[in-house]
């Protein structure tokens, strides 16, 4: 019999084709083949919020394959991702290829690997309803409120403007983290530090109480140099030495936020970037020596659970590698939070034999940086707890009591592979000399520091998307697209790894907070998210949510368009320093279809516009001018000499602030680790991963020199 297995991607379906074998063939889906119309909502309000699903018209000579495939084939099993979006492409291919959707023709990898592939196609099963219906009651909710609120915006502030259920909510604790910057008032407060020797070692302690035994809190300069007269002179005695042992657990494996989280704050990865990099590792890489394998479980889960044949596994490296101490003398299991809907095993590496270094030479450098993150981190998770001998000292000073804590490293455990990473940096603590009590210290400086209170920081991605899974706003497939979407719309920006709101963020965000309050109400959408859920557990009927929801958004809207009726909203435009040479004024910052550029705010007298100039480091290698950076119209950077045609110098290399060892030009940064110099006839360049080695230059530099 001939079986055809449709899965979502060609990677996907070159590693299963490799373990099933003869006798199936194995295609692509290419995603989605099936969706609500772009032209209209799609939606039939009225009979029940029926979708009108349509052919994707890019998808035509996908389908066309898909369906002659399907009727020359005996059997088709359907092998899209394990979620809902997964499960809705299969209905919807079930539709497309006329199968039934009541036969057990709907199978599922946790993971891409011989044994995965061989249990997922030895259980095929129904497709599950409840998921797909939790997945069209999220999209017909997104259509209505995309559809009826855009227009509304159009009106009432441009065009061009839309607006999204989850994307909303999330300006909206932009805007409302710098709203609270913005209203904070700094309050001053001191410290006071003793750097203190015992014998040959020096430690620092701090001043934390009076005669009263209570902690001194010191608001003034005034007040801090009176405790400095009152403490001139004093004797520094060590009162009481406490010590102790502390544990430090390790972090459980990664789930989607989690994961998300560590790669922005250890590789400088954005959610989008992380999550594709990750549907790579899933699918399938063609490892040297074993061929094509997904080297990480499903990527899109909440699940801290893993399998045991997974905990055997990594036990046995462990033990291997570390030996037994390394190893806890009971198997750890983490918590789930509340909520998590367990679908899946947490992210962890499909064979923990499979080390990082050993595949290094088969993954790209992002794959690779991934990998080593999750493997690091299941492994870590599995050992043993890191133990820390700590002292706490109290030193009496006249009538005030200062405080010195350190602690040192009795067994490393887990933390001689991995540790989590921070979004603040901690204050280190240090190893302090053996102390006593009784003991006599030096004084050697005694320093009073002003300090003021600071306001609380700005978003980055990875603390946002921690703000959206605590506060249960979307779920682990939204949080990636929907940051990309706030910052493609302009509503937020990046500056550095910081996420500011933009005037138009904050214009839209305070109209809807007016308007719309439960659009941008947290614990409605976390609500709405909820019911999202009890639908793919079959407690509640999709329909059910979106009538509850129509039937109060409708009004709303109705009441918005008349207390609006007549009024519109004007975003200010962000001035620039350049001065219009045609007419003076100064010119404003505006959006176009290749993003940003500058125009003169006198249109349509003065029609003047410029592209916005943004200076690199370095200098042109051909004539010595400034280098700028700049957007193709597609909107890919490049870089380019400010004299533009009249010198002709550009290139995709990032210019650094280094200059060559050999010529002195500007020196380059390409791809894959490169440095390289551009100027005409040296040739040299450098790889990165090579530091420890001689600067190698190129063929062309040594051909040159022989």
């Amino acid at each position: 019999m001939s079986k055809l297995v449709i899965v979502e991607s060609p990677a996907k379906a070159k590693t299963i084709q490799k373990y099933l074998g003869s006798g199936y063939e194995v295609i692509a889906s290419m995603g989605h083949i099936r969706d609500l119309p772009k032209s209209t909502i799609g939606v039939d309000i009225e009979k029940d919020f029926e979708p009108k699903y349509i052919e994707m018209k890019d998808k035509k000579d996908v389908i066309k394959r898909l369906r002659d495939k399907a009727s020359d084939s005996d059997y088709v099993y359907l092998a899209t991702d394990p979620d809902r979006e997964g499960e809705a492409i299969s209905w919807h291919l079930c539709h497309i290829l006329a199968l039934n959707e009541k036969d057990n023709n709907r199978i599922t990898f946790n993971e891409i690997t011989k044994s995965g592939v061989e249990k997922g196609i030895s259980n095929p099963r129904m497709i599950d309803m409840d998921l797909v219906d939790a997945q069209q009651a999220r999209r017909v909710l997104d259509r209505i409120v995309g559809y009826k609120l855009s227009p509304f915006l159009w009106k009432k502030v441009k065009r061009g403007l839309s607006a999204g259920r989850v994307q909303s909510v999330a300006v909206r604790i932009v805007v409302d983290r710098e709203n609270e910057i913005r209203d904070f008032v700094a309050e001053e407060y001191w410290s006071i530090d003793a750097l203190l020797q015992k014998e040959k070692s020096k430690f620092e302690a701090h001043l934390h109480s009076g005669a009263d035994g209570k902690k001194i809190s010191i608001v003034s300069g005034e007040q801090a140099e009176s405790i400095l007269k009152a403490l001139d002179g004093a004797e520094y005695v060590v009162k009481s030495v406490k010590k102790g042992t502390r544990k430090k657990q390790p972090a459980p494996p990664f789930t989607t936020s989690t994961m998300q989280q560590e790669a922005s704050r250890k590789l400088n990865f954005n959610a989008q970037r992380t999550m594709k990099v990750a549907q790579e590792l899933y699918e399938g890489v063609d490892v040297n020596g074993v061929g094509a394998t997904g080297l990480i479980t499903y990527m899109r889960t909440d699940s801290l659970r893993i399998s045991e044949d997974a905990r055997y596994a990594g036990n046995a490296y462990i033990k291997s590698t570390y030996g037994d101490k390394y190893l806890p003398e009971k198997p750890r299991y983490y918590k789930q939070k509340s909520g998590a809907q367990d679908g899946h095993e947490a992210i962890r590496p499909t064979n923990p034999s499979l080390t990082p270094e050993s595949v290094k030479a088969s993954l790209t450098t992002d794959q690779y940086k991934l990998y080593k993150l999750v493997w690091e981190r299941f492994i870590a998770s599995l050992m043993e707890c890191c133990l820390q001998n700590t002292v706490n000292v109290d030193i009496s000073a006249g009538e005030y009591t200062f405080k010195a804590s350190g602690y040192s490293v009795k067994f490393e455990g887990y933390t001689v592979l991995y540790e989590e990473g921070k979004d603040e940096d901690e204050e280190a603590q240090k190893a302090l000399p053996a102390l006593s009590v009784g003991d006599v210290l030096t004084l050697k400086k005694l320093t009073p520091n002003q300090h003021f209170t600071q306001p609380p920081a700005r978003y980055t991605e990875a603390t946002l998307i921690k703000a959206l899974e605590e506060n249960g706003i979307g779920r682990p497939s939204t949080y990636a697209p929907t940051i990309s979407t706030i910052i493609s719309r302009e509503y937020v920006e990046r500056q550095k790894k910081l996420l500011v709101p933009t005037a138009l963020g904050e214009i839209i965000t305070g109209l809807m907070k007016d308007m719309f309050k439960d659009i941008v109400d947290l614990k409605f959408t976390a609500k709405i998210e909820t019911q999202l859920d009890n639908v793919e557990e079959g407690k509640l009927q999709w329909v059910e949510v979106l009538k509850k929801f129509y039937g109060d958004f409708d009004k709303t809207l109705k009441s918005a368009e008349q207390k609006m009726d007549g009024t519109r909203v004007k975003v200010p435009e962000q001035e620039s320093d350049v001065v219009c040479e045609k007419c003076g004024r100064t010119m404003v910052v505006r959006s176009g279809r290749f993003g940003k550029f500058l125009a003169c705010p006198g249109y349509p007298q003065c029609k003047n516009t410029k592209p916005i100039v943004t200076e690199t480091s370095g200098a042109c290698p051909k004539c010595g001018g400034k280098i700028l950076l700049r957007k193709s119209p597609k909107g890919n950077k490049y870089y380019a000499c400010e004299k533009g045609k009249e010198c002709g110098f550009m290139t995709w290399d990032e210019p650094t602030a280094k200059n060559c060892p050999d010529c002195g030009k500007t020196l380059f940064k390409r791809r894959g680790g490169i440095t390289v110099c551009l100027n005409e006839g040296c040739g040299y360049q450098v790889v990165a991963e090579k530091k420890t080695k001689k600067t190698t230059k190129s063929k062309a530099k040594a051909n040159s020199e022989e």
